[in-house]
Parts: C-alpha cells; structure tokens; sequence
C-alpha cells in the first residue's frame, strides 16, 4: 500500500514541477512520476541535509519533505531542459 502512496505522490509532485517549469504539455502520467519520484532522490541528496528532513522516497510524508520533493523535481526538470534545449528556462 505504501508503494502505491509513493506513486500518486510522486505522481502529483512530478505535475506540479512541470507546470512550475512550463514543460507540462510535453510530459505525460507516465513521465511526471518518474520525475517526481528521481526529483525527490535528488533533492534528498542535495537539499534535505540542508533542511534537515527527509524526502517521499524515505517514507516521510511532511510537508518540508514535500518541499524538499518538489523542489528537487525543479531542478532535474531545469538540468533536463538546459540540456535539451540550452536553456533552463
């Protein structure tokens, strides 16, 4: 059941940071929760030391996680269009 929260999670975190990112109508169901749930390791790696709280992916369902989450799926969509398109928009 947990893995299932994980996903829809992820799910919604990956949508929200497409559409913070304009990338929306180029990413479907499928893409926005591997962003979201890849976005959550990153921030986890990166920005949860710094805030000290954990991320979806450590089952730590806060809304600092949820931050954290979501701020790290902005980041790969940025790394992700800087490459794609030179630009991280």
């Amino acid at each position: 059941m947990n893995i299932i929260i994980w996903l829809v999670v992820g799910g919604l975190i990956g949508w929200v940071a497409s559409m913070i990112m304009k990338t929306d109508g180029q990413q479907g169901l499928i893409l926005n929760v591997v962003v979201g749930v890849i976005g959550a390791l990153l921030g986890g790696f990166l920005l949860a030391p710094m805030f000290g709280t954990g991320t979806i992916n450590s089952n730590d369902f806060s809304v600092a996680s949820l931050g954290v989450s979501l701020l790290g799926a902005i980041i790969l969509l940025a790394i992700v269009n800087l490459v794609r398109r030179g630009t991280a928009r």
